[in-house]
């Protein structure tokens, strides 16, 4: 550690490099550590070039805002939501016009994510960070200690798939009540629509899921059918396998809005293009931008 530190030192961060130099630093030693720590790596890290293509999807969705409030329910180590908070600070009047909200159930991942915002030099005032079980208590309020729920321009996530959640008495919950509750084995559905919730009339949603949210039956199936006819589901990506730490599952990336404008929704099959890069596939930049643009043009390539 004593000499990483020392490497660290002598690495110029005088502020005149025009990018975020130790944060990138950081973001990678993180990446590294993903790389080698095996299954539980899943846990607190969303792979950059994935955190970067749901960045610029919902940048462009919010280049016209002055002030705007992004959320990550499952926030991990908060590389997350500082890429899309980065990406929206391209188009934003200033760096300080966006709030940051995230919830993380692990207390030392949860310190990760505070740690993260705030040596990114965002303001405190800026921050809202909680410490809690997102499926069993709704948050974010506004104010802070109301029961009134706080909408927001942007919802990230890249939950943990396919956990097990409690059911009882959340028939009742407004964030399920609308759509059903998710099966008790599989709490893909109950994350998505937490996300959902909180999302204004012009907000964007982009989620991580597992492949089988597309075709699993039963109440996902349900829950599937109501999405997609009342307009919530605007986009789906297929991800390469391999692409997460952890697990070779295949995943997709679901775009969400409270009402999609185009009354048909988008299929971008994205599983093919990638880099091989030992036992993880990579996306390189052409790809990213790829898909960014079919996403956003809606064009068949």
């Amino acid at each position: 550690i004593s000499d990483l530190l020392h490497l660290i030192k002598s690495i110029p961060m005088n502020g005149k490099q025009g990018y975020d130099v130790l944060g990138y630093i950081y973001e990678y030693l993180i990446e590294k550590f993903a790389a080698n720590a095996g299954k539980k790596a899943g846990e607190f890290y969303t792979p950059h070039e994935v955190s970067l293509l749901m960045s610029e999807i919902i940048a462009h969705e919010l280049k016209h805002k002055d002030n705007i409030r992004i959320y990550d329910p499952t926030s991990g180590s908060g590389s997350l939501l500082i890429n899309i908070g980065n990406a929206v600070a391209k188009h934003a009047k200033s760096k300080d016009s966006i709030q940051y909200y995230a919830q993380e159930l692990k207390a030392n991942t949860y310190n990760l994510t505070r740690m993260n915002l705030i040596m990114r030099g965002n303001k405190s005032e800026h921050i809202n960070t909680r410490n809690a079980d997102t499926l069993e208590e709704d948050w974010p309020n506004d104010p802070e200690g109301s029961y009134d729920p706080l909408y927001v321009d942007a919802v990230v996530s890249n939950p943990p798939y396919s956990q097990s959640w409690d059911t009882e008495n959340k028939e009742s919950d407004p964030r399920y009540s609308r759509f059903g509750l998710a099966p008790k084995t599989k709490a893909d559905f109950a994350f998505l629509l937490h996300d959902l919730y909180h999302l204004k009339p012009d907000g964007i949603m982009t989620i991580v899921l597992p492949h089988g949210v597309l075709f699993r039956g039963g109440e996902e199936g349900q829950i599937r059918t109501q999405l997609i006819e009342n307009d919530h589901i605007d986009a789906i990506i297929g991800l390469p396998s391999n692409i997460f730490f952890g697990t070779s599952i295949p995943t997709v990336i679901l775009v969400l809005k409270q009402k999609r404008q185009n009354n048909d929704v988008l299929i971008v099959d994205a599983s093919k293009h990638f880099l091989k890069e030992g036992k993880n596939n990579k996306l390189q930049a052409s790809d990213i931008k790829r898909i960014v643009d079919a996403v956003i043009h809606r064009i068949s390539i």
